[in-house]
Protein backbone atom coordinates (compact mmCIF):
# COMPACT_ATOMS: atom_id res chain seq x y z
CA UNK A 1 0.00 0.00 0.00
CA UNK A 2 2.82 2.37 0.90
CA UNK A 3 4.58 1.81 -2.41
CA UNK A 4 1.30 2.19 -4.32
CA UNK A 5 0.75 5.62 -2.75
CA UNK A 6 4.30 6.67 -3.64
CA UNK A 7 3.77 5.60 -7.24
CA UNK A 8 0.45 7.44 -7.41
CA UNK A 9 2.11 10.59 -6.06
CA UNK A 10 4.79 10.41 -8.75
CA UNK A 11 2.14 9.90 -11.45
CA UNK A 12 0.15 12.90 -10.16
CA UNK A 13 3.22 15.16 -10.02
CA UNK A 14 4.26 14.07 -13.49
CA UNK A 15 0.83 14.96 -14.87
CA UNK A 16 0.93 18.38 -13.18
CA UNK A 17 4.39 19.14 -14.55
CA UNK A 18 3.31 17.96 -17.97
CA UNK A 19 0.41 20.43 -17.83
CA UNK A 20 2.80 23.26 -17.01
CA UNK A 21 5.58 22.32 -19.45
CA UNK A 22 3.95 21.97 -22.84
CA UNK A 23 1.97 25.11 -23.81
CA UNK A 24 3.20 24.96 -27.40
CA UNK A 25 5.77 23.43 -29.69
CA UNK A 26 7.38 26.56 -31.16
CA UNK A 27 9.04 29.31 -29.15
CA UNK A 28 7.71 32.91 -29.39
CA UNK A 29 9.53 35.25 -31.74
CA UNK A 30 9.46 38.36 -29.56
CA UNK A 31 8.45 39.84 -26.23
CA UNK A 32 4.87 40.51 -27.35
CA UNK A 33 4.35 36.91 -28.43
CA UNK A 34 5.78 35.64 -25.15
CA UNK A 35 3.49 37.98 -23.20
CA UNK A 36 0.50 36.75 -25.18
CA UNK A 37 1.43 33.14 -24.42
CA UNK A 38 1.60 33.93 -20.69
CA UNK A 39 -1.64 35.94 -20.80
CA UNK A 40 -3.59 32.92 -22.04
CA UNK A 41 -1.77 30.28 -19.99
CA UNK A 42 -3.26 29.04 -16.70
CA UNK A 43 0.22 28.17 -15.41
CA UNK A 44 0.16 31.49 -13.55
CA UNK A 45 -2.72 30.49 -11.24
CA UNK A 46 -2.46 28.29 -8.15
CA UNK A 47 -5.07 25.83 -9.41
CA UNK A 48 -3.87 25.79 -13.01
CA UNK A 49 -7.30 26.67 -14.39
CA UNK A 50 -7.38 30.50 -14.38
CA UNK A 51 -5.43 32.71 -16.78
CA UNK A 52 -5.36 36.46 -17.33
CA UNK A 53 -7.70 35.86 -20.27
CA UNK A 54 -10.25 34.18 -18.00
CA UNK A 55 -11.24 37.66 -16.78
CA UNK A 56 -9.92 39.74 -19.68
CA UNK A 57 -11.83 38.09 -22.51
CA UNK A 58 -10.77 38.92 -26.09
CA UNK A 59 -14.30 38.97 -27.51
CA UNK A 60 -15.23 41.68 -25.00
CA UNK A 61 -12.22 43.94 -25.66
CA UNK A 62 -10.29 42.06 -22.96
CA UNK A 63 -12.82 42.98 -20.26
CA UNK A 64 -15.43 40.75 -18.58
CA UNK A 65 -19.22 40.52 -18.80
CA UNK A 66 -19.70 39.91 -15.08
CA UNK A 67 -20.11 42.65 -12.47
CA UNK A 68 -17.05 41.16 -10.77
CA UNK A 69 -14.90 38.34 -12.12
CA UNK A 70 -14.52 34.89 -10.66
CA UNK A 71 -11.05 33.73 -9.65
CA UNK A 72 -9.67 30.46 -8.26
CA UNK A 73 -11.99 28.27 -6.19
CA UNK A 74 -14.94 30.39 -7.33
CA UNK A 75 -13.78 33.43 -5.36
CA UNK A 76 -15.30 36.76 -6.39
CA UNK A 77 -13.32 39.90 -7.06
CA UNK A 78 -14.29 43.21 -5.48
CA UNK A 79 -14.33 45.49 -8.56
CA UNK A 80 -15.35 45.23 -12.18
CA UNK A 81 -12.66 43.99 -14.59
CA UNK A 82 -11.64 46.81 -16.96
CA UNK A 83 -10.38 46.33 -20.50
CA UNK A 84 -6.69 45.46 -20.84
CA UNK A 85 -6.56 47.36 -24.15
CA UNK A 86 -5.69 50.96 -25.06
CA UNK A 87 -3.58 51.68 -21.98
CA UNK A 88 -0.56 53.32 -23.61
CA UNK A 89 -1.45 56.78 -22.35
CA UNK A 90 -2.29 55.60 -18.83
CA UNK A 91 -0.22 56.83 -15.88
CA UNK A 92 -1.88 54.60 -13.28
CA UNK A 93 -3.44 51.14 -13.30
CA UNK A 94 -6.30 49.49 -11.42
CA UNK A 95 -9.35 51.54 -10.49
CA UNK A 96 -7.53 53.00 -7.48
CA UNK A 97 -4.22 53.58 -9.28
CA UNK A 98 -2.19 51.32 -7.02
CA UNK A 99 0.26 50.48 -9.85
CA UNK A 100 2.19 53.04 -11.88
CA UNK A 101 3.49 50.77 -14.66
CA UNK A 102 1.92 48.02 -16.74
CA UNK A 103 4.70 45.64 -15.69
CA UNK A 104 3.88 46.25 -12.02
CA UNK A 105 0.16 45.89 -12.72
CA UNK A 106 0.61 42.60 -14.54
CA UNK A 107 2.01 40.79 -11.49
CA UNK A 108 -0.60 41.88 -8.93
CA UNK A 109 -3.53 39.68 -10.13
CA UNK A 110 -1.22 36.65 -10.12
CA UNK A 111 -0.66 36.89 -6.36
CA UNK A 112 -4.11 38.24 -5.45
CA UNK A 113 -5.90 35.53 -3.37
CA UNK A 114 -9.23 36.30 -5.05
CA UNK A 115 -7.82 36.13 -8.55
CA UNK A 116 -4.98 33.76 -9.48
CA UNK A 117 -3.71 33.19 -5.93
CA UNK A 118 -0.13 32.30 -6.82
CA UNK A 119 2.80 34.02 -5.07
CA UNK A 120 5.04 35.62 -7.68
CA UNK A 121 8.02 33.58 -6.44
CA UNK A 122 6.01 30.42 -7.09
CA UNK A 123 5.08 31.67 -10.56
CA UNK A 124 8.77 32.25 -11.28
CA UNK A 125 9.59 28.72 -10.08
CA UNK A 126 6.90 27.20 -12.27
CA UNK A 127 8.19 28.94 -15.37
CA UNK A 128 11.76 27.92 -14.56
CA UNK A 129 10.59 24.31 -14.17
CA UNK A 130 9.00 24.45 -17.63
CA UNK A 131 11.40 23.51 -20.41
CA UNK A 132 9.30 25.51 -22.84
CA UNK A 133 9.22 28.73 -20.85
CA UNK A 134 12.80 28.48 -19.70
CA UNK A 135 13.88 28.27 -23.34
CA UNK A 136 11.45 31.02 -24.39
CA UNK A 137 12.71 33.50 -21.79
CA UNK A 138 16.33 32.76 -22.63
CA UNK A 139 15.56 33.34 -26.29
CA UNK A 140 13.87 36.70 -25.69
CA UNK A 141 15.68 38.05 -22.62
CA UNK A 142 18.91 36.03 -22.59
CA UNK A 143 18.14 35.03 -19.02
CA UNK A 144 15.85 32.76 -17.02
CA UNK A 145 12.29 33.75 -16.04
CA UNK A 146 12.11 36.25 -13.15
CA UNK A 147 9.47 38.59 -11.81
CA UNK A 148 10.84 41.53 -13.81
CA UNK A 149 10.77 39.88 -17.21
CA UNK A 150 7.43 38.15 -16.57
CA UNK A 151 5.92 41.58 -15.89
CA UNK A 152 7.74 43.02 -18.90
CA UNK A 153 6.40 40.35 -21.24
CA UNK A 154 2.80 40.71 -20.05
CA UNK A 155 3.10 44.49 -20.31
CA UNK A 156 4.48 44.28 -23.85
CA UNK A 157 1.45 42.27 -24.94
CA UNK A 158 -0.94 44.81 -23.43
CA UNK A 159 0.93 47.74 -25.00
CA UNK A 160 0.46 46.08 -28.40
CA UNK A 161 -3.34 46.14 -28.04
CA UNK A 162 -4.21 49.61 -29.28
CA UNK A 163 -7.44 50.02 -31.25
CA UNK A 164 -7.10 52.08 -34.44
CA UNK A 165 -9.59 50.47 -36.83
CA UNK A 166 -12.86 51.99 -35.67
CA UNK A 167 -15.55 53.69 -37.77
CA UNK A 168 -14.73 56.87 -35.84
CA UNK A 169 -11.07 56.68 -36.95
CA UNK A 170 -12.16 56.01 -40.52
CA UNK A 171 -14.26 59.17 -40.34
CA UNK A 172 -11.78 61.45 -38.60
CA UNK A 173 -8.35 60.11 -39.59
CA UNK A 174 -9.24 58.97 -43.11
CA UNK A 175 -11.80 61.74 -43.71
CA UNK A 176 -14.38 59.21 -44.87
CA UNK A 177 -17.69 61.00 -44.29
CA UNK A 178 -19.63 57.82 -45.05
CA UNK A 179 -17.89 55.84 -42.28
CA UNK A 180 -20.37 56.94 -39.60
CA UNK A 181 -23.98 58.06 -39.42
CA UNK A 182 -25.26 61.57 -38.89
CA UNK A 183 -26.29 60.45 -35.42
CA UNK A 184 -22.65 59.60 -34.61
CA UNK A 185 -21.53 63.00 -35.83
CA UNK A 186 -24.12 64.75 -33.66
CA UNK A 187 -23.05 62.56 -30.72
CA UNK A 188 -19.44 63.64 -31.19
CA UNK A 189 -20.51 67.29 -31.02
CA UNK A 190 -22.48 66.60 -27.83
CA UNK A 191 -19.53 64.67 -26.36
CA UNK A 192 -17.33 67.73 -26.81
CA UNK A 193 -19.99 70.23 -25.82
CA UNK A 194 -23.25 70.07 -23.90
CA UNK A 195 -22.69 66.60 -22.45
CA UNK A 196 -19.27 67.66 -21.02
CA UNK A 197 -17.78 64.17 -21.61
CA UNK A 198 -14.55 65.58 -23.07
CA UNK A 199 -13.68 67.22 -19.74
CA UNK A 200 -12.73 63.78 -18.45
CA UNK A 201 -12.30 61.70 -21.62
CA UNK A 202 -9.92 63.08 -24.23
CA UNK A 203 -6.83 62.24 -26.28
CA UNK A 204 -6.31 59.30 -28.65
CA UNK A 205 -7.94 56.77 -26.32
CA UNK A 206 -10.55 59.11 -24.81
CA UNK A 207 -9.01 58.56 -21.39
CA UNK A 208 -7.28 60.64 -18.73
CA UNK A 209 -4.54 60.35 -16.13
CA UNK A 210 -6.72 61.84 -13.40
CA UNK A 211 -9.00 60.38 -10.74
CA UNK A 212 -12.55 61.69 -10.39
CA UNK A 213 -15.46 61.18 -8.01
CA UNK A 214 -18.51 60.75 -10.24
CA UNK A 215 -20.88 60.31 -7.31
CA UNK A 216 -20.79 56.57 -6.67
CA UNK A 217 -19.72 56.80 -3.03
CA UNK A 218 -22.04 57.56 -0.12
CA UNK A 219 -20.36 55.64 2.70
CA UNK A 220 -23.24 53.16 3.06
CA UNK A 221 -24.26 50.77 0.27
CA UNK A 222 -21.71 52.52 -1.97
CA UNK A 223 -18.68 52.41 0.31
CA UNK A 224 -15.69 51.68 -1.93
CA UNK A 225 -13.40 54.60 -1.08
CA UNK A 226 -11.35 54.21 -4.28
CA UNK A 227 -8.19 56.28 -4.58
CA UNK A 228 -8.36 57.35 -0.92
CA UNK A 229 -7.51 53.80 0.17
CA UNK A 230 -4.13 54.26 -1.54
CA UNK A 231 -3.33 57.89 -0.78
CA UNK A 232 -5.06 58.15 2.64
CA UNK A 233 -6.14 61.60 1.51
CA UNK A 234 -9.77 62.47 2.43
CA UNK A 235 -9.97 64.60 -0.72
CA UNK A 236 -9.61 61.40 -2.78
CA UNK A 237 -12.61 59.72 -1.18
CA UNK A 238 -14.72 58.05 -3.86
CA UNK A 239 -12.34 58.93 -6.69
CA UNK A 240 -11.50 56.35 -9.35
CA UNK A 241 -9.28 56.20 -12.42
CA UNK A 242 -10.70 57.50 -15.68
CA UNK A 243 -10.40 54.71 -18.23
CA UNK A 244 -10.33 54.75 -22.05
CA UNK A 245 -13.57 54.71 -24.04
CA UNK A 246 -12.35 52.79 -27.06
CA UNK A 247 -14.38 49.57 -27.46
CA UNK A 248 -16.61 50.68 -24.58
CA UNK A 249 -19.68 49.20 -26.26
CA UNK A 250 -18.18 45.74 -25.65
CA UNK A 251 -17.13 46.14 -22.02
CA UNK A 252 -20.43 46.18 -20.08
CA UNK A 253 -21.18 46.28 -17.20
CA UNK A 254 -19.81 49.71 -16.37
CA UNK A 255 -18.23 51.66 -13.50
CA UNK A 256 -15.84 50.29 -10.87
CA UNK A 257 -18.67 48.26 -9.31
CA UNK A 258 -20.37 47.18 -12.53
CA UNK A 259 -23.64 48.82 -11.44
CA UNK A 260 -24.78 49.85 -14.95
CA UNK A 261 -25.46 47.12 -17.48
CA UNK A 262 -25.85 49.27 -20.62
CA UNK A 263 -24.36 52.35 -22.22
CA UNK A 264 -27.77 54.00 -22.14
CA UNK A 265 -27.91 53.51 -18.36
CA UNK A 266 -24.51 55.21 -18.04
CA UNK A 267 -25.70 58.15 -20.13
CA UNK A 268 -28.91 58.36 -18.08
CA UNK A 269 -26.80 58.49 -14.92
CA UNK A 270 -24.60 61.34 -16.12
CA UNK A 271 -27.70 63.18 -17.34
CA UNK A 272 -29.46 63.05 -13.94
CA UNK A 273 -27.07 61.61 -11.30
CA UNK A 274 -29.35 62.56 -8.38
CA UNK A 275 -31.98 60.16 -9.72
CA UNK A 276 -29.56 57.31 -8.97
CA UNK A 277 -27.53 58.45 -5.93
CA UNK A 278 -29.01 61.34 -3.97
CA UNK A 279 -26.53 61.42 -1.11
CA UNK A 280 -23.18 61.12 -2.89
CA UNK A 281 -20.14 62.28 -0.90
CA UNK A 282 -17.45 64.50 -2.43
CA UNK A 283 -18.95 64.31 -5.95
CA UNK A 284 -17.13 66.22 -8.70
CA UNK A 285 -18.63 69.71 -9.30
CA UNK A 286 -18.94 68.82 -13.00
CA UNK A 287 -21.95 66.70 -12.08
CA UNK A 288 -23.64 69.31 -9.93
CA UNK A 289 -26.07 70.41 -12.65
CA UNK A 290 -28.27 67.97 -14.63
CA UNK A 291 -27.50 67.86 -18.36
CA UNK A 292 -31.17 67.61 -19.37
CA UNK A 293 -30.39 65.65 -22.51
CA UNK A 294 -33.20 64.73 -24.87
CA UNK A 295 -33.87 61.14 -25.94
CA UNK A 296 -32.33 61.97 -29.31
CA UNK A 297 -29.24 63.42 -27.59
CA UNK A 298 -28.83 60.20 -25.62
CA UNK A 299 -29.21 58.07 -28.74
CA UNK A 300 -26.64 60.19 -30.56
CA UNK A 301 -24.16 59.94 -27.70
CA UNK A 302 -24.59 56.18 -27.52
CA UNK A 303 -24.09 55.83 -31.27
CA UNK A 304 -20.92 57.90 -31.05
CA UNK A 305 -19.58 55.66 -28.27
CA UNK A 306 -20.40 52.59 -30.36
CA UNK A 307 -18.40 54.06 -33.25
CA UNK A 308 -15.27 53.66 -31.08
CA UNK A 309 -15.43 49.86 -31.40
CA UNK A 310 -12.62 48.23 -33.38
CA UNK A 311 -13.80 46.49 -36.54
CA UNK A 312 -11.53 43.51 -35.82
CA UNK A 313 -13.23 43.03 -32.45
CA UNK A 314 -16.72 43.13 -33.96
CA UNK A 315 -15.78 40.13 -36.11
CA UNK A 316 -14.71 37.95 -33.14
Amino acid sequence: MKYTLVILCFVFMASVMNMFCQPGSSLPDDEIALGKQLFFDSILSSTGNISCASCHRPEFAFADTARVSIGVHGRQGVRNTPSAMNLNSAAFFFWDGRATTLAEQALIPISNPDEMNLPVDSAVSRLNNSRYYKAAFRKIYKTAPCSANIGSALAAFQVSMETLDTPFDDWKANQNEDAVSESVKRGFVLFNGTAKCVRCHFGPDFSNTEFRNIGLYNGRELRDSGRAAITRNPADLGKFKIGPLRNVALTAPYMHNGMFSTLRAVIDYYDQPDNFVKDAVNRDPLLATPLNLSDQDKTDLENFLRSLTGKSLVSL
